[in-house]
């Protein structure tokens, strides 16, 4: 067998490392322990900030209760804790849109507020958009035009419109889209979009 490689001093390569590694820790001030003694030491990890708190929001006219940590934003409490899933995380930096709900009737990101901050307020999602078998105009006119791919961004956007009409019932289609310059499609349905919009306001201006 070959000789190992000697270190100055006729010290082995090995030796030599082992031994200026432990004077590094010693001068350092950091305790070395053998892996035998650290495997066979109990660990006890410690969480640190405030635990989970029982909260009540009430979602699409229904209270619904869940423990959450304070951390947890209004979407990630709706879709895993709660199980209401119409609103989507996609960019989760409050850019996109698809997060989408109505807070006592004013539309926000759900990724960019805390559940504790909806305690005590309606929060409306794309769910509420669907009432005994029957869709909401709005999304059955986005159905009827095929205004949807994905469909990550829907319903965001007819979350958004189902307020902007809300706001105000005689919107031309030019305000409607106004009111969705916070939603964005990436896969391009802007046209078919613009139909349905038009198609909905001129059955407003036919209802009259």
């Amino acid at each position: 067998m070959a000789n190992s490689p000697q270190a100055p001093g006729g010290m082995s390569r090995r030796a030599f490392f082992k031994g200026t590694g432990a004077a590094a820790a010693a001068v350092g001030g950091i305790a070395v322990d053998a892996p035998e003694a650290l495997a066979q030491e109990k660990v006890d990890a410690v969480a640190i900030g405030p635990g989970p708190v029982k909260i009540e929001l009430t979602v699409n006219g229904t209270p619904i209760t869940a423990s959450v940590e304070p951390r947890v934003t209004l979407l990630d409490a709706l879709r895993n804790y709660m199980d209401v899933t119409g609103c989507k995380r996609v960019c989760d930096r409050g850019t996109c849109g698809a997060c989408t709900v109505m807070l006592d009737g004013k539309t926000v990101y759900a990724c960019s507020m805390l559940a504790l901050e909806a305690r005590g307020k309606e929060i409306k999602t794309a769910e509420s958009l669907y009432q005994n078998g029957k869709l909401d105009p709005i999304p059955a006119a986005f159905v009827k035009y095929d205004a949807q791919q994905c469909g990550f961004c829907t319903p965001g956007f007819v979350v958004s419109m189902r307020a902007a009409f809300d706001k105000n019932p005689n919107a031309t289609p030019a305000e409607v889209e106004e009111a969705l310059s916070g939603n964005i499609c990436r896969c391009g349905t802007y046209t078919q979009m613009r139909d349905a919009i038009v198609s909905l306001c001129q059955a407003k201006k036919e209802a009259k």
